[in-house]
């Protein structure tokens, strides 16, 4: 498999090859993020490219491309945004880049390393779907992300990128930036659009709240991710067909993941889409180059801490979304979690377990105290306190948030019915679900390791209850 790009850990640069580097092509630069070093590399050429064109070809054009959004969904841009309603106005774009899904930090690094080409994204979207009201929130942690961005945004107006008559055009649009609270549920789009408006960030139910239909302000609203934006443009520049030559029928061009755990170079890669698999980016010495120390792999989460979990089995499976789902997981954000043999499994999981829960907006009953219910029963269990109860427990309370037999690659394997990604749920996120993901991937891959640290009879009225797990303690 061809490099696309190597590892960036803690910013470091790229290593260049002949397969076309998409979004991460000035990485290698340490100004990558100013105004000077994007135009010297072809940036806003995609936007005049644009403006010479009607807005319905360059419409069409992202379509033609297929590029699936980068946020998790993978649904894709272009098709996205035929669905505003016709003649309603005003109408927004916003832009996610609220990343908070553990494990994924790739929106972070092109925020940082390369802001004109996000906002180039936002121009080129907002000119073919008629917007001319743009909001760019980013997470409230990213304080790096949130100044570039904020200093290439007064670069790009001073210079008449954004504004009244870009270029010398009649269109006219304006980027806001808004900064979040930290909220791992503001990263639901719908959620997201509750917090730009001043209001709590709760998810909205859906139908109505479809935002292409009802969004922001009542208006027509497309939410588009950081990393789907930043294709644009290459896509103006180089052209649909040149984007699809890329990749795969169904999954062109290229994506970036974040590599975390136990491998011997993690970092973010840009890599080949729908063809790339995940033996070719742990192993191969032009991405992870193996697992740390040389040990066995034990598991991995392939598409952020919400995903269920794969095992060696799944290594030869490709980036492909219509791939991963039949198995029982997802891509999501493209972050993958590698864990070798010496990892502790129940704790692995309570460790996901608790952001979910912490992180529940309290909105569905589910979620608030679902994900309660299954931090505090995992952390007795981890303690050595736990019993078989407890682990018939861990399912039931999962079904509760998510009924039905949940989909995992290992369900034909344990007599369980197999059923493709998502799965059914409760609640009106995904967070709900995503506090039982890793629970019941642990329980259902691993159950010699919980069985190991439970016994069959109830706990002694005397053990502590900071130690039966009835309360939060870290």
């Amino acid at each position: 498999m061809s490099q696309v790009g190597a590892a960036i850990p803690h910013a470091a640069g790229f290593i260049a090859n002949d397969t076309p580097r998409i979004v991460t092509a000035r990485f290698d630069h340490e100004d990558s993020h100013t105004l000077d070093r994007y135009l010297a590399t072809g940036g806003y050429e995609g936007l005049r490219a644009a403006l010479t064109r009607p807005p319905a070809e360059v419409h069409a054009e992202v379509r033609d491309a297929t590029v699936l959004g980068r946020g998790g969904a993978g649904f894709p841009a272009g098709v996205k945004w035929g669905f505003m309603p016709a003649n309603v106005w005003p109408r927004y774009l916003v832009v996610n880049g609220d990343e908070s899904e553990p494990g994924t930090y790739k929106d972070r690094l092109l925020m940082e390393r390369d802001p004109h080409q996000l906002i180039e994204g936002c121009l080129i979207a907002c000119y073919a779907v008629g917007l001319s009201q743009c909001f760019l929130y980013i997470r409230g942690e990213m304080a790096v992300a949130q100044e570039r961005v904020a200093k290439a945004l007064n670069d790009a107006y001073a210079a008449g990128y954004v504004g009244k008559n870009v270029l010398g055009s009649d269109f006219s649009v304006d980027i806001v930036l808004h900064w979040g609270a930290g909220a791992y549920v503001v990263g639901e789009e719908t959620a997201l659009i509750e917090s730009l408006e001043g209001n709590r960030g709760m998810p909205r139910l859906k139908p109505p709240y479809f935002p292409a239909a009802i969004g922001l302000y009542g208006k027509p609203t497309i939410v588009n991710n950081v990393e789907t934006l930043s294709n644009l443009p290459w896509i103006l520049n180089n052209g649909a067909a040149a984007y699809r030559q890329i990749g795969t029928e169904t999954s062109p061009g290229t994506r970036m993941v974040a590599v975390s755990g136990h491998v011997k170079r993690p970092g973010v890669y840009e890599i080949i889409n729908g063809s790339t698999t995940f033996r070719d980016l742990l192993y191969n010495q032009e991405y992870c180059g193996g697992i740390r120390g040389d040990r066995a792999l034990k598991a991995f989460v392939p598409g952020g801490g919400s995903a269920p979990w794969f095992t060696p089995e799944q290594l030869d499976l490709p980036f492909e979304g219509s791939q991963i789902g039949p198995q029982g997981s997802m891509l999501g954000s493209g972050a993958i979690m590698v864990m070798d043999e010496t990892t502790d499994i129940p704790q692995a999981a309570l460790s996901l377990t608790r952001f979910y829960a912490h992180e529940s907006c309290g909105k569905c009953v589910p979620c608030r105290e679902g994900g309660t219910w299954l931090e505090r029963i995992l952390t007795r269990v981890v303690a050595g306190h736990g019993t078989r109860r407890d682990l018939d427990l861990l399912l039931e309370v999962g079904a509760s948030i998510c009924p039905g037999n949940f989909p995992h690659a290992s369900s034909e394997r344990l007599g369980l019915a197999a059923s493709p990604f998502p799965y059914q749920m409760t609640t009106i996120c995904f967070v709900g679900p995503s506090a039982f993901a890793p629970v019941h991937s642990a329980l259902t891959l691993f159950p010699e390791e919980f069985e190991a640290r439970v016994s069959d009879e109830e706990p002694l009225l005397g053990v502590p209850v900071e130690l039966k797990g009835l309360t939060h303690g870290d």
